[in-house]
Protein backbone atom coordinates (compact mmCIF):
# COMPACT_ATOMS: atom_id res chain seq x y z
CA UNK A 1 0.00 0.00 0.00
CA UNK A 2 0.97 3.89 -0.20
CA UNK A 3 3.33 4.75 2.83
CA UNK A 4 0.96 7.66 4.48
CA UNK A 5 2.17 9.87 7.14
CA UNK A 6 0.39 7.98 9.54
CA UNK A 7 2.35 5.12 9.06
CA UNK A 8 6.10 6.86 10.52
CA UNK A 9 7.08 6.26 13.69
CA UNK A 10 9.85 7.37 15.74
CA UNK A 11 10.12 3.83 16.44
CA UNK A 12 8.35 0.41 15.65
CA UNK A 13 8.39 -2.53 18.40
CA UNK A 14 8.01 -6.34 16.58
CA UNK A 15 5.57 -8.06 19.82
CA UNK A 16 4.03 -7.17 22.12
CA UNK A 17 4.90 -9.34 25.47
CA UNK A 18 6.35 -7.53 28.59
CA UNK A 19 9.88 -6.74 26.48
CA UNK A 20 8.11 -5.56 23.51
CA UNK A 21 5.88 -3.35 26.57
CA UNK A 22 8.26 -1.91 27.94
CA UNK A 23 10.80 -0.80 24.96
CA UNK A 24 7.24 0.96 24.23
CA UNK A 25 7.01 2.38 27.25
CA UNK A 26 10.20 3.87 27.74
CA UNK A 27 10.28 5.29 24.45
CA UNK A 28 7.04 6.99 24.78
CA UNK A 29 7.85 8.46 28.32
CA UNK A 30 10.34 10.26 25.81
CA UNK A 31 7.95 11.25 23.80
CA UNK A 32 8.87 9.15 20.45
CA UNK A 33 6.04 8.23 18.36
CA UNK A 34 5.86 4.10 18.87
CA UNK A 35 4.01 1.14 17.21
CA UNK A 36 3.77 -2.27 18.76
CA UNK A 37 3.01 -5.07 16.23
CA UNK A 38 1.57 -8.17 17.44
CA UNK A 39 0.63 -11.46 16.35
CA UNK A 40 -1.43 -13.05 19.05
CA UNK A 41 -2.48 -11.59 22.46
CA UNK A 42 -0.83 -8.49 23.90
CA UNK A 43 1.32 -9.61 26.83
CA UNK A 44 3.23 -12.15 25.61
CA UNK A 45 4.29 -15.79 26.41
CA UNK A 46 4.48 -14.81 29.88
CA UNK A 47 0.93 -13.31 31.16
CA UNK A 48 -0.55 -16.52 29.01
CA UNK A 49 1.54 -19.62 28.77
CA UNK A 50 4.77 -18.79 30.71
CA UNK A 51 5.36 -16.89 34.11
CA UNK A 52 1.78 -16.29 35.08
CA UNK A 53 -0.19 -19.45 34.65
CA UNK A 54 2.52 -22.07 36.09
CA UNK A 55 3.00 -19.75 39.26
CA UNK A 56 -0.83 -18.97 39.69
CA UNK A 57 -0.63 -23.41 39.17
CA UNK A 58 2.22 -23.55 41.72
CA UNK A 59 1.07 -21.43 44.25
CA UNK A 60 -1.41 -23.54 46.08
CA UNK A 61 0.72 -26.36 45.92
CA UNK A 62 3.57 -25.02 47.41
CA UNK A 63 1.10 -23.01 50.31
CA UNK A 64 -0.16 -26.72 50.95
CA UNK A 65 3.56 -27.98 51.05
CA UNK A 66 4.07 -25.15 53.40
CA UNK A 67 1.07 -25.60 55.47
CA UNK A 68 1.30 -29.37 55.86
CA UNK A 69 4.96 -28.73 57.82
CA UNK A 70 3.11 -25.98 60.46
CA UNK A 71 1.82 -27.45 63.20
CA UNK A 72 -1.40 -27.01 64.26
CA UNK A 73 -2.38 -26.73 60.70
CA UNK A 74 -1.10 -30.03 58.80
CA UNK A 75 -4.21 -32.07 59.91
CA UNK A 76 -6.33 -29.72 57.99
CA UNK A 77 -4.59 -30.04 54.72
CA UNK A 78 -3.95 -33.79 54.26
CA UNK A 79 -6.73 -33.70 51.56
CA UNK A 80 -6.17 -33.66 47.67
CA UNK A 81 -6.16 -30.01 45.96
CA UNK A 82 -9.41 -28.46 44.63
CA UNK A 83 -8.31 -29.27 40.98
CA UNK A 84 -10.92 -27.73 39.65
CA UNK A 85 -10.31 -24.33 41.80
CA UNK A 86 -7.01 -24.73 40.97
CA UNK A 87 -7.32 -24.27 36.86
CA UNK A 88 -9.98 -21.61 38.08
CA UNK A 89 -7.34 -19.64 39.64
CA UNK A 90 -5.06 -20.32 37.02
CA UNK A 91 -7.43 -19.33 34.30
CA UNK A 92 -8.34 -16.04 35.97
CA UNK A 93 -4.46 -14.80 36.49
CA UNK A 94 -4.46 -15.09 32.27
CA UNK A 95 -7.49 -13.28 31.68
CA UNK A 96 -9.00 -16.18 30.40
CA UNK A 97 -6.76 -15.87 27.95
CA UNK A 98 -8.23 -12.31 26.39
CA UNK A 99 -5.82 -9.11 26.30
CA UNK A 100 -8.45 -6.04 26.71
CA UNK A 101 -6.51 -4.89 29.79
CA UNK A 102 -3.03 -4.92 28.26
CA UNK A 103 -4.10 -3.24 24.91
CA UNK A 104 -5.90 -0.86 27.41
CA UNK A 105 -2.50 0.18 29.02
CA UNK A 106 -0.64 0.45 25.60
CA UNK A 107 -3.41 2.75 24.82
CA UNK A 108 -2.97 4.68 27.82
CA UNK A 109 1.04 5.20 27.05
CA UNK A 110 0.03 6.32 23.34
CA UNK A 111 1.49 3.13 21.27
CA UNK A 112 -0.30 2.50 18.54
CA UNK A 113 -1.12 -1.05 18.36
CA UNK A 114 -0.95 -2.86 14.70
CA UNK A 115 -2.23 -6.51 15.06
CA UNK A 116 -1.06 -8.89 12.67
CA UNK A 117 2.17 -10.44 11.36
CA UNK A 118 4.87 -8.63 11.28
CA UNK A 119 8.82 -9.25 8.76
CA UNK A 120 11.57 -6.58 8.29
CA UNK A 121 11.25 -5.78 4.93
CA UNK A 122 14.25 -3.61 4.48
CA UNK A 123 16.20 -0.98 6.81
CA UNK A 124 14.07 0.75 9.15
CA UNK A 125 10.88 -0.95 7.37
CA UNK A 126 8.42 -3.42 8.76
CA UNK A 127 5.72 -4.67 6.96
CA UNK A 128 2.36 -5.63 8.62
CA UNK A 129 0.19 -8.86 6.90
CA UNK A 130 -2.81 -7.92 8.87
CA UNK A 131 -5.89 -11.07 10.28
CA UNK A 132 -7.88 -9.74 6.78
CA UNK A 133 -4.76 -10.79 4.40
CA UNK A 134 -4.39 -6.87 4.10
CA UNK A 135 -0.38 -5.10 4.33
CA UNK A 136 0.42 -2.05 6.06
CA UNK A 137 3.88 -0.81 5.70
CA UNK A 138 5.41 0.46 8.56
CA UNK A 139 8.79 2.89 8.48
CA UNK A 140 10.81 3.52 11.53
CA UNK A 141 12.57 7.11 11.91
CA UNK A 142 15.11 5.88 14.57
CA UNK A 143 15.12 2.12 15.60
CA UNK A 144 13.07 -1.35 14.83
CA UNK A 145 13.29 -2.77 18.19
CA UNK A 146 12.52 -7.02 17.91
CA UNK A 147 10.69 -8.42 21.31
CA UNK A 148 9.54 -11.64 19.68
CA UNK A 149 10.70 -13.95 22.62
CA UNK A 150 11.05 -17.73 22.23
CA UNK A 151 9.72 -21.09 21.01
CA UNK A 152 9.88 -24.34 22.96
CA UNK A 153 12.51 -25.93 20.82
CA UNK A 154 11.97 -30.12 20.10
CA UNK A 155 13.56 -32.63 19.59
CA UNK A 156 14.41 -34.25 16.14
CA UNK A 157 12.48 -37.49 16.67
CA UNK A 158 10.75 -39.26 14.68
CA UNK A 159 6.56 -39.24 13.84
CA UNK A 160 6.97 -36.69 17.16
CA UNK A 161 3.88 -34.48 15.26
CA UNK A 162 1.70 -37.26 15.11
CA UNK A 163 2.02 -37.50 19.05
CA UNK A 164 0.71 -34.02 19.69
CA UNK A 165 2.96 -33.86 22.44
CA UNK A 166 2.74 -31.15 25.32
CA UNK A 167 5.44 -27.71 24.99
CA UNK A 168 5.27 -25.31 28.04
CA UNK A 169 2.26 -23.60 26.52
CA UNK A 170 0.19 -26.93 26.65
CA UNK A 171 1.38 -27.37 29.77
CA UNK A 172 0.48 -24.23 31.62
CA UNK A 173 -3.16 -24.09 29.87
CA UNK A 174 -4.19 -27.66 29.95
CA UNK A 175 -8.37 -27.77 30.96
CA UNK A 176 -7.61 -31.26 31.92
CA UNK A 177 -5.44 -33.15 34.29
CA UNK A 178 -3.76 -36.36 32.71
CA UNK A 179 -3.61 -39.50 35.03
CA UNK A 180 -0.51 -39.88 33.48
CA UNK A 181 1.89 -37.54 32.37
CA UNK A 182 6.01 -38.05 31.25
CA UNK A 183 7.99 -34.93 31.60
CA UNK A 184 11.40 -34.73 29.22
CA UNK A 185 14.00 -32.50 30.63
CA UNK A 186 15.62 -31.34 33.39
CA UNK A 187 15.36 -27.92 33.63
CA UNK A 188 13.09 -25.15 35.44
CA UNK A 189 9.72 -25.96 32.96
CA UNK A 190 10.17 -29.61 33.36
CA UNK A 191 10.94 -29.53 37.38
CA UNK A 192 8.00 -26.62 38.23
CA UNK A 193 5.59 -28.78 35.60
CA UNK A 194 6.40 -31.73 37.33
CA UNK A 195 5.61 -30.53 40.73
CA UNK A 196 2.41 -29.05 39.75
CA UNK A 197 0.84 -31.85 37.29
CA UNK A 198 2.08 -34.36 40.43
CA UNK A 199 0.10 -32.17 43.12
CA UNK A 200 -3.15 -32.07 40.97
CA UNK A 201 -3.35 -36.06 40.99
CA UNK A 202 -1.00 -36.94 37.09
CA UNK A 203 1.50 -40.16 38.15
CA UNK A 204 4.41 -38.27 36.53
CA UNK A 205 7.44 -39.86 34.99
CA UNK A 206 10.51 -36.87 34.76
CA UNK A 207 12.96 -38.52 32.11
CA UNK A 208 16.52 -36.50 32.47
CA UNK A 209 19.20 -36.97 29.41
CA UNK A 210 21.87 -34.98 32.34
CA UNK A 211 22.93 -36.44 35.52
CA UNK A 212 20.86 -33.97 37.30
CA UNK A 213 18.54 -31.33 37.28
CA UNK A 214 18.77 -27.82 36.96
CA UNK A 215 21.96 -27.88 35.43
CA UNK A 216 22.59 -24.45 35.50
CA UNK A 217 22.32 -24.46 39.46
CA UNK A 218 24.83 -25.20 42.05
CA UNK A 219 24.33 -28.98 42.09
CA UNK A 220 22.71 -29.31 45.72
CA UNK A 221 19.37 -27.13 43.86
CA UNK A 222 19.14 -30.11 41.45
CA UNK A 223 19.72 -33.03 44.32
CA UNK A 224 17.08 -31.52 46.92
CA UNK A 225 14.44 -30.58 44.31
CA UNK A 226 14.93 -34.04 43.02
CA UNK A 227 14.38 -35.79 46.42
CA UNK A 228 11.24 -34.26 47.34
CA UNK A 229 9.44 -34.85 43.57
CA UNK A 230 10.46 -38.93 44.37
CA UNK A 231 8.94 -38.24 47.83
CA UNK A 232 5.83 -36.92 46.49
CA UNK A 233 5.56 -39.49 44.00
CA UNK A 234 7.06 -38.65 40.79
CA UNK A 235 9.60 -41.24 38.95
CA UNK A 236 12.94 -39.22 38.73
CA UNK A 237 14.97 -40.85 36.60
CA UNK A 238 18.47 -39.10 35.28
CA UNK A 239 20.79 -40.28 32.46
CA UNK A 240 17.71 -41.31 30.52
CA UNK A 241 17.37 -40.78 26.56
CA UNK A 242 14.13 -41.15 24.91
CA UNK A 243 14.70 -42.67 21.12
CA UNK A 244 11.34 -42.90 19.87
CA UNK A 245 6.98 -41.68 21.10
CA UNK A 246 4.36 -42.94 19.57
CA UNK A 247 0.54 -42.70 20.22
CA UNK A 248 -0.96 -45.71 20.03
CA UNK A 249 -5.06 -45.81 20.58
CA UNK A 250 -4.79 -42.64 22.69
CA UNK A 251 -1.74 -43.89 25.01
CA UNK A 252 1.42 -41.84 24.44
CA UNK A 253 4.17 -44.73 24.45
CA UNK A 254 7.99 -43.63 24.82
CA UNK A 255 11.22 -45.58 24.61
CA UNK A 256 14.28 -45.06 25.97
CA UNK A 257 17.98 -46.11 24.98
CA UNK A 258 17.61 -49.28 27.28
CA UNK A 259 14.26 -50.22 25.84
CA UNK A 260 12.34 -49.49 28.72
CA UNK A 261 8.54 -48.47 27.79
CA UNK A 262 7.08 -46.01 29.80
CA UNK A 263 3.50 -45.49 28.72
CA UNK A 264 1.25 -42.11 29.55
CA UNK A 265 -1.36 -40.21 28.72
CA UNK A 266 0.35 -37.05 28.00
CA UNK A 267 3.95 -36.14 27.27
CA UNK A 268 5.87 -32.43 27.63
CA UNK A 269 8.82 -31.78 26.13
CA UNK A 270 10.68 -29.39 27.90
CA UNK A 271 13.92 -29.47 26.32
CA UNK A 272 15.28 -26.16 25.93
CA UNK A 273 14.19 -22.88 23.77
CA UNK A 274 14.75 -21.55 20.06
CA UNK A 275 14.11 -17.98 18.65
CA UNK A 276 11.26 -16.83 17.48
CA UNK A 277 13.36 -15.04 14.03
CA UNK A 278 12.27 -17.61 11.30
CA UNK A 279 9.76 -15.74 10.08
CA UNK A 280 10.28 -11.84 10.91
CA UNK A 281 11.95 -10.81 7.50
CA UNK A 282 15.71 -11.03 8.68
CA UNK A 283 16.95 -12.43 5.04
CA UNK A 284 16.17 -8.42 3.72
CA UNK A 285 18.65 -7.04 6.27
CA UNK A 286 21.14 -9.56 5.93
CA UNK A 287 20.83 -11.84 9.15
CA UNK A 288 19.94 -15.50 8.77
CA UNK A 289 16.18 -16.15 9.72
CA UNK A 290 15.86 -18.18 12.90
CA UNK A 291 19.43 -17.22 14.29
CA UNK A 292 20.13 -15.37 17.64
CA UNK A 293 20.32 -12.02 17.57
CA UNK A 294 24.03 -11.05 19.05
CA UNK A 295 23.50 -7.09 20.71
CA UNK A 296 25.87 -4.93 22.42
CA UNK A 297 24.94 -3.60 25.91
CA UNK A 298 22.69 -1.19 24.98
CA UNK A 299 21.03 -4.44 23.02
CA UNK A 300 21.53 -2.88 19.83
CA UNK A 301 22.13 -5.67 16.80
CA UNK A 302 25.78 -5.96 15.82
CA UNK A 303 26.45 -4.49 12.73
CA UNK A 304 22.75 -2.53 11.97
CA UNK A 305 22.66 0.88 13.95
CA UNK A 306 18.94 1.14 13.82
CA UNK A 307 17.92 -2.38 14.82
CA UNK A 308 17.57 -3.55 18.40
CA UNK A 309 17.09 -6.85 19.87
CA UNK A 310 15.75 -7.19 23.41
CA UNK A 311 14.85 -10.41 25.22
CA UNK A 312 14.68 -13.94 24.60
CA UNK A 313 16.03 -13.18 21.18
CA UNK A 314 19.49 -12.10 22.00
CA UNK A 315 20.09 -15.37 23.95
CA UNK A 316 21.48 -13.10 26.95
CA UNK A 317 19.27 -14.46 29.65
CA UNK A 318 15.77 -15.92 28.59
CA UNK A 319 13.92 -14.38 31.60
CA UNK A 320 11.12 -12.33 31.38
CA UNK A 321 12.53 -10.12 34.44
CA UNK A 322 16.33 -10.18 32.49
CA UNK A 323 14.01 -8.79 29.14
CA UNK A 324 12.04 -6.10 31.01
CA UNK A 325 15.54 -4.64 32.27
CA UNK A 326 17.04 -5.04 28.71
CA UNK A 327 14.03 -3.20 27.64
CA UNK A 328 14.48 -0.36 30.12
CA UNK A 329 18.09 0.11 29.37
CA UNK A 330 17.82 -0.63 25.17
CA UNK A 331 14.03 2.05 25.55
CA UNK A 332 16.27 4.99 26.86
CA UNK A 333 19.44 4.35 24.71
CA UNK A 334 16.71 4.46 21.56
CA UNK A 335 15.79 8.33 23.29
CA UNK A 336 19.48 9.01 24.39
CA UNK A 337 20.81 8.46 20.66
CA UNK A 338 17.56 10.08 18.95
CA UNK A 339 17.50 12.71 20.82
CA UNK A 340 21.51 13.75 20.76
CA UNK A 341 21.67 12.71 24.58
CA UNK A 342 25.47 11.44 25.78
CA UNK A 343 24.93 7.59 25.41
CA UNK A 344 25.79 6.34 29.30
CA UNK A 345 27.24 3.24 27.74
CA UNK A 346 29.78 2.08 30.66
CA UNK A 347 29.71 -0.85 32.48
CA UNK A 348 26.46 0.02 35.40
CA UNK A 349 25.97 3.13 32.83
CA UNK A 350 21.77 4.00 32.51
CA UNK A 351 22.13 2.71 28.76
CA UNK A 352 24.63 -0.67 29.46
CA UNK A 353 22.66 -4.11 30.36
CA UNK A 354 25.44 -4.48 32.94
CA UNK A 355 23.55 -7.12 35.14
CA UNK A 356 23.46 -9.90 31.61
CA UNK A 357 26.59 -10.80 32.36
CA UNK A 358 27.48 -10.60 36.35
CA UNK A 359 24.14 -10.42 38.18
CA UNK A 360 20.92 -12.68 36.45
CA UNK A 361 18.51 -13.65 39.25
CA UNK A 362 16.31 -16.55 38.74
CA UNK A 363 13.82 -18.48 41.12
CA UNK A 364 12.12 -22.08 40.75
CA UNK A 365 9.19 -22.21 42.05
CA UNK A 366 9.35 -25.98 42.98
CA UNK A 367 9.03 -27.11 46.24
CA UNK A 368 11.72 -26.76 47.48
CA UNK A 369 12.20 -23.36 45.88
CA UNK A 370 15.72 -23.03 44.40
CA UNK A 371 16.39 -18.68 43.80
CA UNK A 372 20.53 -18.11 42.82
CA UNK A 373 21.87 -15.08 41.21
CA UNK A 374 25.21 -14.51 40.07
CA UNK A 375 28.08 -17.08 38.96
CA UNK A 376 27.90 -20.80 40.47
CA UNK A 377 31.19 -21.91 41.91
CA UNK A 378 31.96 -23.59 38.97
CA UNK A 379 30.98 -21.04 36.47
CA UNK A 380 33.07 -18.89 38.60
CA UNK A 381 36.12 -20.81 39.09
CA UNK A 382 35.76 -21.63 34.83
CA UNK A 383 35.91 -17.44 34.06
CA UNK A 384 39.05 -17.33 36.16
CA UNK A 385 38.01 -15.84 38.87
CA UNK A 386 40.04 -17.34 42.68
CA UNK A 387 36.86 -18.11 44.53
CA UNK A 388 35.80 -19.56 47.84
CA UNK A 389 32.71 -20.68 48.41
CA UNK A 390 30.66 -20.98 51.58
CA UNK A 391 28.08 -23.18 52.56
CA UNK A 392 25.15 -22.67 55.58
CA UNK A 393 22.48 -25.57 56.44
CA UNK A 394 19.58 -23.60 56.14
CA UNK A 395 17.91 -25.32 59.15
CA UNK A 396 20.07 -24.26 61.69
CA UNK A 397 18.63 -20.55 61.29
CA UNK A 398 15.74 -19.72 63.72
CA UNK A 399 13.53 -18.10 61.26
CA UNK A 400 13.63 -21.48 59.22
CA UNK A 401 12.71 -23.63 61.88
CA UNK A 402 9.85 -21.57 62.75
CA UNK A 403 8.60 -21.66 59.30
CA UNK A 404 8.28 -24.96 59.20
CA UNK A 405 8.64 -28.29 61.04
CA UNK A 406 11.41 -30.21 59.39
CA UNK A 407 13.04 -27.34 57.38
CA UNK A 408 15.15 -28.75 54.98
CA UNK A 409 17.52 -26.63 53.00
CA UNK A 410 20.62 -25.39 51.98
CA UNK A 411 22.87 -22.09 50.94
CA UNK A 412 26.13 -20.92 49.38
CA UNK A 413 28.09 -17.84 48.84
CA UNK A 414 30.57 -17.64 46.23
CA UNK A 415 33.00 -14.87 47.11
CA UNK A 416 35.90 -13.28 45.27
CA UNK A 417 38.61 -13.73 47.50
CA UNK A 418 40.93 -11.14 45.72
CA UNK A 419 38.07 -8.08 45.48
CA UNK A 420 36.34 -9.51 48.77
CA UNK A 421 32.75 -9.64 46.70
CA UNK A 422 29.90 -11.82 46.02
CA UNK A 423 30.39 -13.59 42.66
CA UNK A 424 27.23 -15.55 43.26
CA UNK A 425 24.19 -16.91 45.84
CA UNK A 426 22.29 -19.60 45.80
CA UNK A 427 19.13 -20.32 48.32
CA UNK A 428 17.61 -23.94 48.04
CA UNK A 429 14.33 -24.45 50.33
CA UNK A 430 10.86 -23.40 51.13
CA UNK A 431 10.51 -19.84 51.06
CA UNK A 432 13.69 -18.56 49.65
CA UNK A 433 12.52 -16.98 46.62
CA UNK A 434 12.23 -14.04 48.78
CA UNK A 435 15.70 -14.38 49.16
CA UNK A 436 17.30 -13.41 46.15
CA UNK A 437 16.95 -9.90 45.80
CA UNK A 438 19.03 -9.25 48.83
CA UNK A 439 21.57 -11.22 46.85
CA UNK A 440 21.20 -9.33 44.11
CA UNK A 441 21.82 -6.39 45.58
CA UNK A 442 24.88 -7.42 46.93
CA UNK A 443 26.27 -8.54 43.96
CA UNK A 444 24.97 -6.29 41.49
CA UNK A 445 26.56 -3.26 43.75
CA UNK A 446 29.86 -5.41 44.28
CA UNK A 447 29.39 -4.82 47.66
CA UNK A 448 32.12 -5.70 50.23
CA UNK A 449 32.19 -8.70 52.37
CA UNK A 450 33.00 -6.20 55.19
CA UNK A 451 30.10 -3.90 54.47
CA UNK A 452 27.93 -6.82 54.47
CA UNK A 453 28.86 -7.42 58.19
CA UNK A 454 26.83 -4.11 58.50
CA UNK A 455 23.53 -5.21 57.09
CA UNK A 456 21.93 -6.74 59.90
CA UNK A 457 19.50 -9.25 59.20
CA UNK A 458 16.26 -9.09 61.33
CA UNK A 459 15.81 -11.92 63.81
CA UNK A 460 14.22 -14.57 63.72
CA UNK A 461 14.20 -14.51 59.65
CA UNK A 462 14.94 -17.22 57.42
CA UNK A 463 17.60 -14.29 56.40
CA UNK A 464 19.85 -14.32 59.13
CA UNK A 465 20.95 -17.02 56.74
CA UNK A 466 23.10 -13.95 55.85
CA UNK A 467 24.85 -13.64 59.06
CA UNK A 468 25.59 -17.27 59.21
CA UNK A 469 27.12 -17.23 55.48
CA UNK A 470 29.41 -14.18 56.89
CA UNK A 471 30.41 -16.08 59.88
CA UNK A 472 30.92 -19.06 57.79
CA UNK A 473 33.11 -17.44 55.62
CA UNK A 474 35.21 -15.34 58.59
CA UNK A 475 35.64 -18.77 60.44
CA UNK A 476 36.63 -21.00 57.23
Amino acid sequence: MTETETNVYDVVVLGAGPVGENVADRTRAAGLTTAVVESELVGGECSYWACMPSKALLRPVIARADARRVPGLRQSVQGPLDASAVLTHRDYYTSDWKDDGQVGWLDSIGADLHRGHGRLSGPRTVTVTGPDGGERVLTARHAVAVCTGSRAALPGLPGLDAVKPWTSREATSSKAIPGRLIVIGGGVVATEMATVWQALGSQVTLLVRGKGLLPKMEPFAGELIAEALSEAGADVRTGTSVESVTRENGTVVAVTETGDRIEADEILFATGRAPRTDDIGLESIGLAPGSWLSVDDSLRVTGHDWLYAVGDVNHRALLTHQGKYQARIAGAAIAARATGEALLAEPWGAHAATADHTAVPQVVFTDPEAAAVGLSLAEAEEAGHRVRAVDVDLSTVAGAGLYADGYQGRARMVVDIEDEILRGVTFVGPGVGELIHSATIAVAGRVPVGRLWHAVPSYPTISEVWLRLLEAYRDA
